[in-house]
């Protein structure tokens, strides 16, 4: 299989607008990601998909690869595009605001395809247990439930399960938004309509529940630094002079 990654980049962020260009250490957001993505050794080729001349410069002229899109609503239909005319068999999607991405959950996260002899599975990603209740009940943490087989029943912002038997000790699981992709299912989940409960949600992965597709969870423990605030670009660049 020819596994490749691909970084969707946007410059404006509704919350922190341009913060992929903002420097960490020595280099911008997206430049450290993008180096970080090649330096693991899994990939046969890595790219920046973004509708920025800023970012596509960016990367340019630091070495690397990028690819213009038009504007999208999420970072999957921005990686569809992208991926329209490389040749691949896997695509992984990592986030431009998680520079610290770990070696080990890209691993599994490719494994999965390893051992899918029937290829039935669309895709991939990670879940990280969930202990505070403040964090359990934290709209902008997606939580997922899956059945006994690993494979993703729902995600939502709302709290799931709801925790009625309070005799029953139950789990609670935030997804990780990176995502492994069989390449024909993510050309398919461009060209399908938004039904409502993606709308409602605001998830781009209900897309695929929605139309019966199968996605598999993998639980890891890697606790990474997604660059959302200001004050999540002062915790990367504590964490990076440490």
């Amino acid at each position: 299989m020819k596994i490749i990654a691909v970084i969707p980049a946007r410059y404006e962020a509704s919350r922190f607008p341009a913060k992929l260009m903002q420097m960490l250490g020595e280099k911008t957001v997206i430049t450290t990601t993008y180096q970080n993505v090649v330096g693991t050794g899994l990939f046969d080729e890595v790219f920046v998909a973004t509708d920025s001349e800023i970012i596509f410069d960016e990367i340019a002229q630091n070495g690397g690869k990028a690819v213009m899109t038009g504007q999208h609503e999420t970072g999957s239909d921005r990686i569809a595009e992208a991926v329209q005319n490389i040749n691949c068999d896997i695509v992984i999607n990592v986030q431009g605001d998680e520079p610290f991405l770990k070696l080990e959950p890209l691993q599994q996260l490719i494994e999965v395809f390893h051992n899918d002899e029937n290829q039935e599975i669309s895709l991939a990603s990670l879940k990280i247990k969930l202990h505070e209740k403040e964090e359990i009940e934290n709209p902008n943490n997606v939580k997922v439930i899956t059945d006994n087989n690993g494979f993703a029943l729902y995600f939502s912002r709302s709290v799931i399960p709801f925790h009625r038997e309070i005799s029953y000790n139950v789990a609670y699981f935030k997804h990780i938004g990176v995502y492994a992709f069989r390449k024909h299912a993510l050309i398919q989940f461009s060209q399908l309509e938004m039904k409502p409960l993606e709308i409602s949600e605001k998830i781009e992965c209900i897309r695929y529940l929605e139309y019966g597709m199968k996605i598999k969870m993998i639980e890891t423990n890697f606790v990474g630094v997604g660059i959302d605030t200001p004050e999540d670009l002062e915790k990367a660049r504590n964490l990076l002079s440490n």
